[in-house]
């Protein structure tokens, strides 16, 4: 997703416009429902592991993407995680721990002479 979003980002800033995209993800567990009244009825869902995946995205710079320690467990071996350490948010007095996902491909390794770019 990331990957995709940041190639339209890209395009946009070309024409001016100052856009970014972070990502957070919580796993847990949550109470999801229909809410509201007869006028007015919304889907939702609520639960503080909702409150913490908002938390984290709210968190994400452009182009990061966060996850909480559930998330990191199983994603092992899945993706490089970088462990952030422990982040206060909104409604966590304790604090979560953070992992970042690395999600770019690693940068090539240059042999140490000055790099040139090849025009077409």
């Amino acid at each position: 997703m990331q990957k995709e979003v940041q190639s339209l980002i890209a395009r946009w800033r070309k024409r001016g416009h100052s856009i970014g995209f972070g990502v957070g993800l919580a796993k847990g567990v949550a109470t999801v429902g229909r809410i509201g009244y007869e006028g007015r009825v919304d889907y939702t869902a609520i639960g503080s592991v909702v409150n913490l995946a908002s938390r984290l995205c709210g968190a994400a710079a452009d182009g990061q993407i966060l996850i909480c320690p559930t998330s990191a467990r199983e994603a092992k071996g899945g993706a490089p995680l970088r462990a952030l350490g422990r982040q206060k948010f909104k409604g966590f007095p304790e604090g979560v721990e953070v992992y970042e996902v690395s999600w770019r491909p690693a940068e090539p390794q240059s042999s140490g002479g000055a790099a040139a770019e090849a025009t077409g």
